[in-house]
């Protein structure tokens, strides 16, 4: 360790820093440099809102509780085993916490540290007050933005743009305030109770509407927003919570809907909505803020743009009156132009009949020419269908009929009775009630707009009608003739023989393509069919050796890759190459939480992580389940023998894993656990690597999960010693080997015993009597930990009933018991049959059975608190400590963890700790057991803080039931 910096050297170092970051790295080496340091860190949580953010690890909770106190008390302070500091700098709220070493001197570091953290301390405090500053002038652009954005609306509303411009330039401008890609703008008209969609832009659906009853979207967001008059903002499940009825959903599902009314008077007359279908991408409170004072202003500018297209209207629709007052006058002057143009339209039609032009082409020169004689606005030829059953309607002009007329079956209208008599047909609306009154005809189903004078004229050819042509007249002044009859019979028999030349024409042209197209086809059948042949052929050699879910190599795959791998050692024994196998941690909760479906896109989202994380040619591959391997072909040893490229590789796997994401609407933080082994050229195949593999990775398991181990021999006989144990705990079990001990739970004021806990313990005929810590793990993972447990449970209720009446009995009880469906049944029965009262019965449990499915979990222990059994929360103060649960779940007593009174007495929180819980027991109407105590000072402390009961190595060892006397007994993880 060198000496500690001049004050020269650490001002030279603050003033060569470019940023908070070469700040916060000049005083951990600074600090570093002091004698007996070995570890130092700056923890500055204010610096994520201003210059800096830390982009390591944070700290073990340890770390983070101590640099509380430190900050809490505004004095530095030392850990209870002294091999921690914590220094405080008060102008910038940062924590200096010191890892201490050999020959570490707190009050000389901490005299040596004071200059140069004074000044750091206001140099942080400078750069976070500077950031606080820039974030206000932030804030005031924004506002002014908001300020130039509302009057360009404004603008927007005053412009001479038609409502479509000005609803695209709205659409603009609230792009530029927030994300506003799928936005729509929705009305409703209070008086019908109809919804007319405005504005609609989405990039995922179509508009679903125009315009419909608002009834239509009844439960909908935009219906809820409507019928409340209130704003509505987040995914499904947010809004599902904020609405009082069930929530439909239209359209598709997006992360995140914002919707906010536009109000008139109190009641919503309409809503701007935008959403978003980007998981990265939502809404804050600004947003909905934003939102709702541009939606007042598009109310307005909406109305102010209505009122000038309805004066715009009324000017048109005056326009209108005059024109048709002036009709009657051109009247006149148009009967007398039609004369001189008739004959040479005649001319025109006859010679149009044998020019070579299209089939619409040529019905709309004869729709021009019939419109210079007489009034064609209405104007359409009908031809009767091949099979005589339709009409069709090649071509159809109607001013009240915008779209393109479809054909429709024969029925008894207008149409057909021009082709049942094969006549000119020439009616007004009085002879056509007449044709409806005689039966000749009936009304339209169709449902067309009604007309005031109707000609139609046959289609003849030798007798027979194909069709017909007609004109129509909606205007009460314009009426036919019979000499208007007359001309349109001979275009008529033009158009007839026209007809049946091109129909000949066009029969002959399509049996031509007809074939070619029979051709075509076969021959596009044909490289269909070999090309799905080939694809089925692929997708099957894919399949053989692919994960289906995943779509990564399977175990085949892999297994030859590691063949193929180790024959290459053989030929080349100076190289190596590495298995990497993996499970996910926890992936069976996972699973069972939130569904199969959401565990596949679990597997699937790891699986493409671990593909990022290596390079070619080293392959990935799903084994089964949530176990995946990687192998390494070519790994590379450090001097000192040591495989850094297969750490390194596992590490950055870990790295990558732990990264959270999102699935079936949860943030999950996945880990991983990793076993690696080194191939080098003493494997003979590919099964000894991955069991070696394996090995090390049950090892990564059993050190604590979330990193990975590196196999070595010591690991091979240590697995071969987990076989021998399993086989002696069989036995065991045979045997009757395994017995409950029981310890005094006493009345901590005059020392008498209220009730016993039982744990578990093993007779081994060799080792002795062996607490649950030597072989618990060993149990859960052979599967015999259920057996074991119920064995214990019946052996303790058979020898609770020699106990005193006026104890009760205390059991442990495991998470996966409380999952169990029948578990509160089962232990009932076993209770009957052991003639154990319920009401004598404890059982405890832990804050972690309490976190997986809670739902199940208080269902249970409320029917087991209904037939008189108590529950106790063990271990508390040790997990979440979560207040919630003391609420939520049926609890009897609180057992404080022996952690607490170790620390009794000593400087330190404990015996404030302790206090907070018994004020907090008594509120709730909670007992106390504290665990753990083992001398006379401790006793007399709890006494004096009013804790009523309380169990430990004071007033008695756990023991047999025949023997209670003191043993010396192995009480791990008891």
């Amino acid at each position: 360790m060198s000496a500690a910096p001049s004050p020269a050297d650490w001002r030279v170092g603050l003033l060569s820093a470019a940023d908070a970051g070469g700040v916060v790295a000049t005083t951990e080496a600074l600090a570093l440099r002091q004698p007996g340091v070995e570890g130092a860190r700056l923890l500055w949580e204010l610096g994520s809102l201003g210059p800096w953010r830390d982009p390591r690890p944070s700290p073990a909770p340890a770390v983070l509780s101590l640099a509380d106190l430190a900050l809490l008390g505004a004095e530095p302070r030392l850990s209870a085993d002294g091999r921690r500091a914590a220094i405080p700098l008060r102008a910038s709220t940062a924590v200096l916490v010191i890892e201490a070493g050999q020959g570490f001197d707190f009050d000389r570091v901490l005299a040596e540290l004071q200059p140069p953290l004074a000044v750091i301390d206001r140099w942080l405090g400078k750069g976070l007050h500077m950031a606080g500053l820039e974030r206000e002038v932030a804030r005031l652009e924004r506002s002014e933005q908001v300020q130039r954005a509302l009057f360009d609306i404004s603008e927007l509303a005053g412009s001479d743009r038609d409502m479509s411009e000005v609803l695209r330039g709205i659409h603009a401008i609230v792009g530029t305030l927030m994300y506003a890609e799928n936005f729509f703008i929705v009305l409703r008209d209070p008086v019908s109770e109809s919804l007319r969609l405005l504005y609609f832009v989405d990039s995922q659906d179509p508009a679903p509407f125009d315009e419909l009853p608002m009834d239509a979207l009844r439960h909908s967001a935009t219906w809820y927003v409507l019928h409340t008059g209130r704003t509505l903002r987040g995914d499904h499940e947010h809004l599902r919570e904020q609405v009082d009825g069930p929530l439909r959903t239209v359209g598709s599902d997006s992360p995140d809907w914002l919707g906010v009314p536009m109000l008139r008077n109190g009641e919503a007359v309409g809503a701007v909505v935008v959403q978003s279908y980007q998981p990265g991408i939502g809404f804050s409170d600004s947003d909905e803020t934003l939102l709702g004072f541009v939606a007042s202003h598009i109310l307005t500018t909406l109305e102010r743009k209505r009122s000038t297209e309805l004066l715009e209207r009324n000017v048109a629709l005056r326009t209108q009156e005059l024109a048709e007052a002036n009709r009657g006058l051109q009247q006149e002057v148009a009967e007398r132009q039609r004369a001189e143009r008739l004959q040479a339209a005649l001319f025109q039609v006859a010679q149009l009949a044998t020019d070579d032009i299209g089939e619409e082409e040529f019905y709309a020169r004869i729709h021009g020419i019939v419109g210079q004689l007489l009034n064609a606005e209405n104007f359409f030829i009908a031809l009767v269908s091949e099979d005589g059953r339709s009409l069709e309607f090649p071509y159809y002009v109607d001013i009240r009929l915008k779209t393109k007329r479809e054909g429709r079956p024969l029925a008894r209208g207008l149409s057909e009775y021009v082709l049942r008599h094969r006549r000119p047909l020439l009616v007004d609306a009085e002879s056509e009630g007449e044709l409806v009154r005689s039966g000749e005809i009936v009304p339209s189903q169709y449902q067309f707009p009604a007309s005031h004078c109707w000609l139609g004229v046959p289609l003849l050819l030798d007798e027979r009608a194909l069709g017909l042509i007609a004109v129509q007249s909606y205007d009460p002044a314009v009426m036919y003739g019979h000499a208007d009859q007359e001309l349109l019979g001979f275009v008529a028999s033009q158009i007839a023989n026209s007809l049946h030349r091109r129909r000949s024409a066009q029969f002959q042209q399509q049996a031509y393509l007809q074939l070619e197209e029979r051709v075509a086809e076969r021959t596009l059948e044909l490289r269909r069919q070999i090309r799905e042949r080939e694809h089925a052929q692929d997708q099957l050699r894919h399949e053989v050796m692919h994960d289906a879910l995943t779509g990564l190599p399977n175990r085949g795959q892999i297994h030859d890759r590691i063949e193929a791998a180790l024959e290459r050692l053989r030929t080349d024994p100076s190289r190596r190459c590495a298995l990497l196998y993996l499970d996910v941690d926890r992936f069976k909760v996972i699973n069972d939480s939130l569904g199969h479906l959401a565990g596949d896109d679990f597997l699937r989202e790891v699986a493409r992580r671990l593909q990022a994380s290596v390079r070619q040619p080293d392959l990935v591959a799903r084994l089964s389940g949530d176990e995946f391997a990687i192998l390494l072909e070519d790994v590379q040893l450090d001097a000192l023998g040591a495989p850094v490229t297969a750490t390194a590789v596992a590490q950055r796997v870990l790295d990558l894993l732990t990264e959270p994401l999102h699935v079936g609407g949860r943030r999950l933080e996945p880990s991983a656990s990793i076993g690696i082994a080194i191939g080098d050229s003493r494997y003979r195949e590919a099964d000894e690597l991955v069991r070696d593999a394996d090995v090390a990775l049950y090892q990564a398991k059993a050190l604590g999960r979330k990193r990975w181990q590196l196999f070595d021999d010591s690991l091979r006989r240590s697995a071969i010693d987990v076989l021998a144990m399993e086989v002696e705990l069989r036995d065991a079990m045979r045997l009757d080997q395994l017995e409950p001990y029981f310890q005094p739970i006493v009345r901590l004021a005059d020392g008498a015993v209220v009730g016993h806990e039982a744990l578990l313990r093993w007779n081994h005929p060799q080792r002795g009597v062996l607490g649950p810590g030597t072989f618990l793990q060993l149990a859960e993972d052979s599967g015999l930990i259920e057996a074991i447990d119920w064995r214990i449970f019946k052996r303790s209720f058979v020898h609770a009933t020699r106990l005193p009446a006026d104890t009760y009995l205390s059991i442990n009880v495991a998470p996966r018991h409380l999952h169990r469906e029948d578990f509160d049944v089962r232990l009932l029965e076993l209770l009957e049959r052991t003639g154990l009262p319920p009401e004598r019965l404890q059982i405890e449990v832990t804050e972690g059975s309490l976190l997986e499915d809670p739902e199940h979990v208080r269902a249970i222990l409320e029917r087991l608190q209904a037939s008189g059994i108590g529950v106790a929360l063990d271990d508390f103060g040790t997990g979440y400590s979560s207040l919630s649960y003391l609420h939520a779940f049926p609890l009897r007593v609180i057992k404080i963890d022996r952690t607490f009174l170790a620390a009794l007495g000593e400087q330190g929180n404990s015996a404030a700790v302790i206090a907070a819980v018994l004020a907090l027991a008594r509120a709730l109407g909670l007992d106390v057991v504290a665990e753990g105590i083992e001398t006379a000072e401790q006793h007399r402390a709890l006494v004096e803080l009013g804790c009523e009961f309380g169990q430990g190595y004071l007033f008695g060892r756990p023991a047999p039931i025949t023997n209670r006397a003191p043993t010396a007994v192995d009480d791990t993880g008891s």
